[in-house]
């Protein structure tokens, strides 16, 4: 049976190093208890490969000079915008050889330094520069909820953000713009950005986002939309509101929203996908005088 080494066994490495340096045999190291990520990138069977795992693995370890970027710079921030068997995107700065490895996508770009940071050993652009990036590469409804997702997860500055994309040339530019302007940074998952975005296309009245229900002045609760002035909140209603140890607490909360006169409104995924019936339902709620 073989013995992994401690320092092998939870970080990703090159194989050809692990060899060089005596911790594994050529013939240990075709086992089944490592995980080929790229070509010479291995890790143990014990680790989650996650798109993360791999973007550092391939910014730390196969192109330690070259920078993190796109959806992979969004998943080291904390934004799940890959899976685990997408390619990591990776950017190159003018003037580097083109290269080829199976499951990167590697483009040369002209990155500003300012907009590069090293971070546990790779190389990755900032949330604001992520932002922008994907906002001129994703579909706008997609790009949006990126963006909204780079404020709330990697507290990235949308001022920063918008400043970034109105300065930006090439490809992209105009699309970037106007995503960047339709986020509001305020959304906790994309599904809420979903549904604001198909609220504001709508004629309802526009409501308020992330809005602080108080009664007497005190704090009542936090809701995703509301029309303050008809007391009406609409809530997103995603899967972790079924876990068991969220019900109790979901339901106190409902019903210290009631008490406040209050009335909720939830919304789900497939809602989403029949938009007429979900609107017309928002509609004739606030049309319920109270």
């Amino acid at each position: 049976m073989l013995a992994v080494p401690d320092h092998l066994r939870s970080v990703p490495f090159r194989g050809s190093v692990a060899v060089r340096d005596g911790a594994l045999t050529h013939a240990q190291l075709r086992r089944r208890c490592w995980v080929r990520l790229f070509p010479d990138v291995y890790v143990h069977r014990d680790v989650e490969v996650t798109h993360a795992l791999r973007a550092r693995a391939a910014g730390a370890l196969l192109l330690p000079d070259d920078v993190v970027t796109g959806v992979s710079a969004a998943a080291l921030w904390g934004v799940p915008l890959a899976g685990p068997d997408d390619d990591v995107e990776v950017s190159r700065w003018p003037g580097s050889h083109p290269v080829r490895v199976p499951g990167l996508r590697v483009r040369r770009t002209d990155l500003e330094e300012r907009t590069v940071v090293w971070d546990g050993g790779v190389h990755l652009t900032t949330p604001e520069a992520t932002a922008v990036r994907l906002a001129g590469a994703l579909p706008l409804d997609d790009a949006v909820a990126a963006v909204d997702q780079l404020v709330v997860l990697a507290d990235a500055d949308l001022a920063e953000i918008r400043w970034q994309a109105g300065a930006a040339l090439g490809p992209g530019c105009r699309r970037a713009r106007r995503a960047v302007a339709l986020a509001d940074g305020l959304a906790e998952s994309p599904k809420e950005t979903e549904l604001r975005l198909l609220v504001h296309r709508s004629n309802l009245p526009r409501p308020v986002a992330q809005h602080e229900v108080r009664r007497d002045g005190r704090f009542v609760a936090r809701v995703d939309f509301a029309w303050p002035d008809r007391r009406l909140a609409v809530e997103y209603d995603g899967l972790w509101h079924r876990d068991p140890r969220q019900f109790g607490d979901d339901r106190e909360r409902l019903n210290r929203l009631t008490a406040a006169g209050w009335r909720v409104v939830f919304v789900t995924a497939r809602d989403l996908h029949r938009p007429a019936e979900l609107l017309a339902r928002i509609a004739a709620a606030l049309a319920v005088v109270r």
